[in-house]
């Protein structure tokens, strides 16, 4: 592994660590040469998982694309990004648990409604009515009364 500051080509291992449920491993290393410390990330290649999206195309699932949407919808709401962070990684889990390398997006925009209306019931009207699409007044009524019904059970 070549040092980052200094391009030498001998760096020594200081610190492993497994994260994200033993999927990876992260090294501190440390150059031989100059001594500059910086961290490395071993990990295990998947296979691709594959959103094909109502029109036919297909694209490699990008945990990133879904936490900005959720970002988004969280906006000045009492929601941490780390609580989005899991709740990304989650449902990437359960995507790859499913067992087909490839899911509709109108599954992952469920799967993220489903977790996002028990975060923040106000984030997930947020999300829906972008997700769905709200052409009119009355459909974002319906959601809310359909939200409201599903509380009071």
């Amino acid at each position: 592994m070549r040092c980052p500051a200094c391009q030498y080509k001998d760096t020594r291992v200081v610190d492993s660590r497994p994260v994200d449920d033993n999927k990876e491993i992260r090294r501190r290393r440390e150059c031989e040469k100059c001594s500059f410390r910086f961290t490395t990330f071993e990990k295990m290649e998947e296979t691709p998982l594959v959103v094909v999206k109502k029109e036919g195309a297909r694209e490699e699932f990008n945990r990133e694309k879904v936490l900005r949407g959720l970002i988004r919808a969280c906006e000045k709401r009492p929601v941490s990004v780390e609580e989005l962070e899991e709740l990304v990684i989650a449902i990437e889990k359960d995507l790859r648990r499913l067992g087909p390398s490839e899911v509709r997006s109108e599954d992952v925009g469920e799967m993220v409604m489903d977790r996002l209306m028990k975060l923040d019931e106000v984030a997930y009207v947020r999300f829906a009515s972008v997700y769905r699409r709200f052409c009119d007044i009355d459909a974002f009524i319906q959601e809310l009364k359909q939200l409201q019904n599903n509380q009071e059970k």
